[in-house]
Parts: structure tokens; C-alpha cells; sequence
């Protein structure tokens, strides 16, 4: 399920405090490990830097190399403008969040295709003409707003963004805001983008932390399991088992010496 974007200083809503007996009667439910990786996962609104085109989907942001950090906005009308940075720490790209829903893109595959379409906050699409100029102004996508993505063969972590008419997007300045076009004929420093996307939607960082999530297990739930009061020994045991994979053999096995040591 699509979460609306949280930004830095947001203030998050407090939740009602548990009374006690509402915790008395959630300890008494019995285990629910099935869905609380997949939760833990979809709670991170942290933003990290895409390292592949693989990782690119959901909210993105394109941060740009130019002197002060900008990245690429629209507005209602689907005028696409650089817009500055505020989050981020010391003028590094790959710490770069937005504070505005403008610079935020949502990336989505093509279908059967290896090309990206990225949605603004209005509901249109980025998109690249025969001139070169960006535009966000139609609800559809064509072969002007599937882009495709490449990792920079000189920047780690950072990518080239092509248009299907083999040009580049690229960043120039002046003495006005900086200006972004796609008609870059080759790759450079100042083709060569970030991209910020949210970290629940980059695959392996969610496959980590449903991993991590499934590890986590207390001592009352595996006691529940058991149906029995535990060892210290056998806690330990259980537990690395989670980690290594032979969590339910190893339950089965303390299971059996329960019974026996209960008739012996």
C-alpha cells in the first residue's frame, strides 16, 4: 500500500497510549510473527541513494550536480524547473532528501520494457521532446516519457538519464537558476545525476530488514510455541536457530526432549 511522503520536521501524529489492560491483553494474544516483518520494512520513510536501475521505483528524487544541491521539480501546470535542496548535509548528493512534494518523482517500470516512467506530484509524467525540453504535462506515457536509466561508468551510485532519442539529460548554469534539457549528445560530470528514492521501495535493503524482523523473536513467544517454560540453553538455541534457518527442526527437537525428560 502507497504511504503518503513524510519530510524532515514533519511532526508525526502521536499514538494513543496503550492502557494496561490493553497490554495485558495483547501479550495474551498468541504470535503473530507472519506479518510484522513486512511492517517493519514498509515504516522506513528514511531516503537512500538508488546503487542500480533494478532499485529505482517509488518516490524519487533526481539530485543534480550543480554548485549549490538542486534537483529536478514541477509545478501544477507541468513546468519542470531545478529547485533547490534544503535536506541535505554539507553539499553531498547521496544525503539529499526534499522538503517540498515538487522534486518528488514516482519511478515505475515500463511495461515489458526495460525503460522507467516517473509520475509528479500532479499526476503527469516526465517527459523529453525533440527539442530537448523537459515537460511533465501528460497523462499517458509515450516514448517521450519512458527514460532509461544507466549507472555512470565513472560515478559509483550515480546514473545517466536517457531519452529514446539516444540524448542525455544535462545540467547547465549560468547567471540563472540552472537549467536542465535532454539533448546532451554525450555522458559528463554534468549528465551524471543521483538518485534519492525511499528506502522501503529498494529491494535488497527490504529484503534486510524483513530478515532482521523474522530474527527478532522474545522469549515468551518462543515459550508459547514450545508450550512450555524454557531452559536458558534451549532459548539460545532456538534463537540462533532462527537466524540460521533451522528454526523449526530445532523446535521439533525441544518439543521431543520435553517429553521425554517430562516421563523419564
Amino acid at each position: 500500500m502507497v504511504k503518503p511522503l513524510a519530510f524532515k520536521g514533519d511532526k508525526k501524529s502521536r499514538k494513543r497510549k496503550h492502557t494496561e489492560a490493553a497490554d495485558l491483553e495483547d501479550r495474551a494474544k498468541p504470535l503473530q510473527s507472519t506479518g510484522s516483518a513486512a511492517t517493519a520494512a514498509d515504516d522506513d520513510d528514511s531516503w537512500v541513494t538508488a546503487d542500480a536501475p533494478s532499485d529505482i521505483t517509488g518516490p524519487v528524487i533526481f539530485a543534480l550536480p550543480t554548485t549549490s544541491p538542486t534537483c529536478i521539480a514541477c509545478d501544477a501546470n507541468g513546468k519542470v524547473f531545478t529547485s533547490d535542496i534544503e535536506n541535505v548535509v554539507e553539499g553531498d548528493l547521496a544525503t539529499a532528501e526534499p522538503h517540498d512534494v515538487r522534486q518528488v518523482w514516482v519511478a515505475n517500470r515500463v511495461a515489458g520494457t526495460e525503460y522507467i516512467s516517473f509520475k509528479g506530484h500532479h499526476g503527469r509524467y516526465l517527459g523529453c521532446d525533440k527539442f530537448g525540453i523537459l515537460f511533465a504535462t501528460r497523462e499517458a506515457i509515450s516514448a517521450e516519457e519512458s527514460l532509461l536509466c544507466t549507472t555512470s561508468p565513472d560515478t559509483p551510485g550515480a546514473f545517466n538519464i536517457q531519452t529514446q532519442r539516444d540524448r542525455f539529460f544535462i545540467v547547465t548554469e549560468d547567471e540563472r537558476l540552472p537549467q536542465v534539457r535532454g539533448d546532451a549528445e554525450t555522458i559528463s560530470l554534468k549528465t551524471t545525476f543521483r538518485i534519492r528514492m525511499q528506502a522501503r521501495y529498494k529491494p535488497r535493503l527490504k529484503a534486510n530488514k524483513e530478515t532482521k524482523a523474522r530474527e527478532k523473536i522474545s522469549r515468551k513467544e518462543l515459550e508459547e510455541v514450545v508450550g512450555r517454560r524454557l531452559e536458558d540453553e534451549e532459548v539460545k538455541r532456538l534463537k540462533k536457530a532462527r537466524r540460521e534457518g533451522d528454526y523449526h527442526e530445532a523446535i521439533l527437537d525441544v518439543r521431543v526432549r520435553g517429553k521425554h525428560d517430562k516421563y523419564s
